[in-house]
């Protein structure tokens, strides 16, 4: 978040502070509140710290002045449900297309595993079929041709990647940031071996977008996967 290498990466500077205060859900306030409402930008760098190192919520260090680490994960919920990260990719991408940063001439999509630890009830956890039916999640990707991700999925770790392909693509908003029409998908889609099904291939062509993905059957070496 920083370029300075002596400051810690959960911390939140003030420029991208000035970005996110504005998105976060206005509290009312009440004339016997009751305990004063923990610092949002204080919060927020008490969630990037769980977040960066993985540490659980409940051994959030209090030496560190973060508070309780269920309070941050109150906290963080409240904004998921807000909307808050949703509209936050949203300003940021459209930042960087007007700093000429973002490339929508080829995306990438794909999906990686991971472990889940817990919330094994959970929809978006599911037995993996790469890792002995152990519970985890897919996170599926959508990036522009510079890698900057564009969207993001959840599901379970059971579901084929094959099944976030439409709702990536057709879940970008609309990036705005130049004068115009706002920019909605990319000319040309990347994907690998688990993307290869002709009626999704149609689909894409169906947007006005071209598929570039690896064959099943066909030796390696088109660099798709």
């Amino acid at each position: 978040m920083q370029n300075d290498p002596l400051v810690a990466r959960w911390e939140v500077s003030d420029e991208l502070w000035a970005v996110i205060e504005p998105l976060l859900p206005k509290q009312e306030r009440f004339r016997h509140p009751g305990c004063k409402r923990i610092d949002d930008r204080k919060t927020l760098q008490r969630v990037l710290f769980v977040l960066y190192t993985g540490i659980q919520w409940e051994f959030l260090p209090q030496e560190l002045g973060f508070g309780s680490g269920p309070t941050c994960w109150r906290r963080l919920a409240e904004w998921q449900r807000a909307g808050v990260w949703e509209e936050l990719q949203r300003v940021l991408l459209d930042r960087l297309r007007a700093a000429d940063r973002l490339d929508f001439s080829r995306a990438t999509i794909d999906a990686s595993h991971v472990q889940a630890k817990r919330g094994r009830g959970s929809p978006k956890v599911g037995p993996s079929p790469v890792d002995r039916a152990r519970p985890g999640s897919k996170h599926h990707v959508l990036t522009d041709a510079c890698g900057t991700p564009l969207r993001v999925s959840l599901t379970g770790g059971h579901r084929n990647d094959i099944t976030q392909l439409l709702p990536l693509v057709d879940g970008l908003p609309p990036v705005r940031g130049k004068r115009g029409r706002p920019r909605r998908k990319p000319r040309t889609s990347y994907a690998d071996r688990g993307y290869d099904h002709d009626i999704y291939c149609r689909r894409l062509r169906e947007r006005g977008i071209t598929p570039k993905i690896a064959r099943r059957g066909e030796p390696h070496g088109s660099g798709l996967g």
